[in-house]
């Protein structure tokens, strides 16, 4: 990382960042009217494809204008097989369709495409973005796993706690799980200080232990391999001794899944689970009752689903191995992460060359030129 682009992250992940992700309206504006006031990011993940379509505040925040999600499964059978299917592409491509057509509509001014885990391993995943750039006219960048957590990390930063002495950020994608520490400087603000990217999305776990039966969900399994996997990353945290100064925030599906279903919400609803906080007597106790139940009784619970039913578990498995490592009171729940922080480098980028632009337009009138 660049020292620009450190000290970008180091001003961007404070606790004073108020960022207005919960509130979501209409855009206001449509046929190509006050282009440039809008910004996209996309965020195209081995599970999900995701859109967010904001508007900057002029606060240093942004309000929702509009979104899309999609479960696409870009990444079945990709470690098997290590390629995208025909069919997983086709169901991508359908999903970055309607993407394009929500950006066109909103006439976005700045947008910025990213490809994560399932892109960056698949031996046909570069041929994959050129046929998404022919067939949507996206362009997707892969970007790297270090980038990915980085990135999280801004995206989550308005949720840091001030008392909080380091923040661990985990993100349970569907072909990797990004974690990373954030640790508090003396001038304070929150510094990313480590990170890792490790090969335990819900999709391979799922793929790698679970059994055809209904109560098959090899949780044992992905529990031991999801504990060997981070083994590494927490042994480099060994100076984290009091729990009480940690923060742990997840930024995933299953965390916020979790965390609906401990609400007892009759459907999910993310202004009511971004930004809560969980005891983890109640994430043990959610878990346990969640491994009790079979695939079609996972479906059948609102928050689930059936798309979620089959994966819902293996992200459980990361999630107690890194409580099992680290057990604080609390978790954090973050309905945010990497298509957050896509947006605010774009809109910290354009603040600041704004604000060069009136910096040089004051130096000429000074100078009476």
């Amino acid at each position: 990382m660049s020292e620009k682009s450190r000290s970008e992250n180091i001003k961007t992940i404070s606790g004073g960042n108020k960022q207005k992700g919960n509130r979501q309206y209409p855009p206001r504006h449509r046929g190509g009217k006050k282009q440039g006031r809008f910004y996209a990011a996309i965020d195209l993940g081995t599970n999900n494809c995701r859109l967010l379509i904001v508007e900057h505040d002029g606060n240093g925040g942004f309000l929702v204008r509009d979104s899309f999600s999609r479960i696409v499964r870009l990444g079945e059978g990709l470690d098997r097989a290590g390629r995208l299917s025909d069919s997983a592409m086709e169901r991508t491509i359908a999903a970055l369709r309607i993407c394009a057509s929500k950006i066109r509509w909103a006439s976005v001014g700045r947008i910025r495409c990213v490809a994560t885990e399932a892109c960056r391993d698949a031996e046909n995943g570069g041929e994959f973005i050129e046929r998404v750039r022919k067939e949507t006219g996206l362009s997707l960048e892969i970007i790297d796993g270090k980038a990915e957590a980085e990135l999280a990390a801004i995206g989550c930063g308005s949720l840091f706690n001030a008392e909080a002495e380091d923040i661990i950020l985990f993100d349970i994608g569907g072909g990797s799980t990004e974690v990373s520490r954030s640790t508090r400087q003396e001038n304070g603000f929150f510094k990313l200080t480590d990170s890792a990217s490790l090969p335990l999305g819900v999709v391979r776990l799922a793929e790698r232990h679970a059994g055809k039966g209904p109560y098959e969900h090899g949780y044992e399994g992905m529990l031991a391999e999801s504990e060997n996997r981070l083994e590494d990353f927490m042994d480099r945290q060994g100076d984290i001794t009091d729990m009480s100064k940690v923060q742990i925030i997840g930024t995933s599906g299953t965390v916020t899944t979790l965390a609906a279903v401990q609400l007892g919400l009759a459907k999910y609803d993310r202004n009511v689970v971004d930004g809560c906080t969980i005891s983890s007597r109640d994430i043990t106790r959610v878990i346990g009752d969640l491994r009790r139940l079979n695939r079609d009784e996972l479906a059948e619970n609102p928050c689930i689903g059936k798309q979620r039913a089959d994966l819902v578990l293996a992200g459980c498995a990361v999630l107690e191995a890194i409580y099992n490592r680290w057990p604080v009171d609390e978790f954090s729940v973050a309905d945010r992460g990497l298509r957050e922080g896509l947006l605010m480098r774009m809109i910290n980028k354009d603040l600041r060359r704004r604000h060069r632009g009136r910096r040089r337009r004051g130096r000429g009138k000074a100078y009476g030129q």
